[in-house]
């Protein structure tokens, strides 16, 4: 059994190289969708909760207070439901807004839901919960600079 092609012989084809240039190309060509800015997400985060009733809905600006996030929004819900109803109308929208890979801890439980949205992070809490813990207050206190552990 022989081998042959119109130019005269077998020739290599490196089909890795070829897929991987294609990829490339079809990558270049499609247009990133630009991310919204701290601000736009901390107002679309905002707009959604009060949107779905949250309560006593807190933005807290973290610029110079940890590199973690720009902003934390603290909100409350009326019951276990009300809260994780919150959580998951907010990842929702920050899915449609092209911000599908935010991380989610406690939605099953619906107690105290964290949404790490990147540049935002997100607290949903019951009102007891939420009175516990108090993280607006630790987190709204001016910290010196040279005092931020990092």
């Amino acid at each position: 059994m022989s081998l042959s092609t119109r130019s005269g012989g077998p020739q290599p084809h490196n089909t890795s190289h070829d897929s991987n240039a294609r990829h490339n190309q079809t990558a270049a060509a499609k247009p990133r969708a630009e991310q919204p800015t701290a601000e736009a997400l901390r107002d679309l985060i905002v707009q959604s909760l009060d949107d779905d009733k949250g309560e006593d809905i807190v933005s807290i600006d973290l610029a110079g207070k940890t590199p973690i996030a720009d902003y934390m929004i603290v909100a409350s819900g009326r019951s276990h439901r009300h809260v994780s109803a919150l959580a998951d109308h907010l990842i929702r929208k920050l899915k449609e807004g092209g911000l599908g890979t935010a991380r989610v801890e406690g939605l099953a439980q619906g107690d105290w839901v964290l949404i790490d949205g990147g540049d935002v992070i997100i607290h949903l809490f019951r009102p007891e919960v939420r009175s516990f813990y108090k993280l607006e207050k630790m987190w709204a206190a001016d910290i010196p600079t040279d005092q931020i552990a990092i």
